[in-house]
């Protein structure tokens, strides 16, 4: 489907540099785009690329521009955050491509005669929905998915295929959980006696708010007696684990293999590198920023960007190197030992 320049202009903004009638069909990078492609430049490093692009047009800021203007061939959307324009701009021209769901239960699903589907709503085949459970209108739960009783489906949220979202779980509107996804499973939590261990049963529930995007095979476990609670905009990536009892402010996002312990306390606006780990029953405020492969043991209680790992090396400089920490207490003692003397000397060190 092709969509006018004016018309994108009119519906998301910006200031066109070019032909209004001119049309684009799809988005695409800048040295793969062709006449009726759309790209965007938001890297200044790219400038060259941007310039000698085929794009029929591009997304640009004021001050790349100023730059990139002269020589670019196509038509030029201006506007203070290119990225965040081609994202709209790529879902306006995706939502107009995509076919809808027939609103409906398909015959193959098996829903409870208690449960409470709008009519608006759309549930693929083979999907299970549970006593009491409620999926609003403009919901869609593609094929395979398993709703638990009681739980709640918000307005325009959508499940792709074989996600299971378990009993009394709630999420929000225009919420997205991707295949394989696990909302509400047991949190891990045992007591121990006589060296065995004593299943906990784990009463709470997931409470996602609106507009969450949960990536694929990510679980968030329920409660062991209070909820785990995800705000409203969060976003987690693939192959994400969220111990019970989490509490996540708003729009904070996760990256791929993320670990979160239970019970930690992470604040909004947050941003956590692949494979981060969180221990548990910590508190992380608002606007803090792990980076990628990260182990946050204790809490953060300032804003600011945090690292712990050590950089890669060849494994002989690793090991002579790991020699050398594991004997720096040692070597503290000498030094103390050494600046007693100098001191008991009337030297200065």
């Amino acid at each position: 489907m092709c969509v006018r320049l004016e018309e994108l202009i009119e519906s998301l903004g910006g200031s066109l540099v070019g032909d209004p009638r001119a049309v684009v069909s799809a988005v695409a990078s800048l040295e793969r785009a062709g006449a009726t492609d759309l790209s965007f430049l938001s890297n200044p490093t790219l400038r060259v690329a941007a310039a000698a692009s085929g794009a029929g047009a591009l997304i640009l800021s004021p001050l790349d521009d100023a730059v990139v203007g002269a020589d670019y061939r196509g038509a030029r959307i201006v506007t203070a955050n290119p990225h965040a324009y081609f994202a709209r701009a790529a879902h306006y021209l995706v939502v107009r491509e995509t076919p809808p769901q027939a609103p409906g239960i398909h015959p193959a699903a098996s829903v409870d005669a208690r449960a409470r589907i709008d009519p608006a709503a759309h549930i693929g085949p083979l999907v299970t929905v549970e006593e009491g459970a409620v999926v609003v209108a403009g919901a869609i739960i593609d094929a395979g998915c398993f709703i638990g009783r009681d739980a709640v489906i918000g307005e325009d949220t959508h499940f792709f295929a074989n996600v299971t979202f378990h009993a009394r779980c709630i999420i929000g509107k225009r919420g997205i959980v991707h295949s394989g996804a696990v909302i509400g499973g047991d949190g891990f939590g045992f007591a121990h006696e006589d060296g065995r261990y004593i299943k906990v049963p784990q009463v709470g529930r997931v409470v996602l708010g609106d507009d969450v995007d949960i990536g694929s095979n990510t679980t968030v476990d329920r409660g062991a007696l209070d909820d785990t609670v995800i705000g409203d905009g969060v976003k987690l990536d693939n192959l994400i684990q969220i111990g019970h009892n989490c509490r996540i402010g708003a729009h904070t996002a996760m990256a791929g293999c993320t670990g979160v312990a239970g019970s930690a306390q992470i604040g909004s606006h947050c941003t956590f590198g692949g494979a981060a780990m969180i221990n548990g029953h910590i508190e992380i405020v608002d606007h803090v920023h792990v980076t990628a492969g990260t182990l946050v043991p204790n809490s953060l209680l300032e804003p600011g960007r945090y690292t712990g790992f050590y950089p890669v090396s060849r494994n002989a400089e690793w090991e002579r190197n790991a020699v050398l920490l594991r004997n720096l207490t040692a070597l503290r003692e000498r030094i103390r030992v050494l600046e007693k003397a100098v001191k008991a000397l009337g030297l200065t060190v």
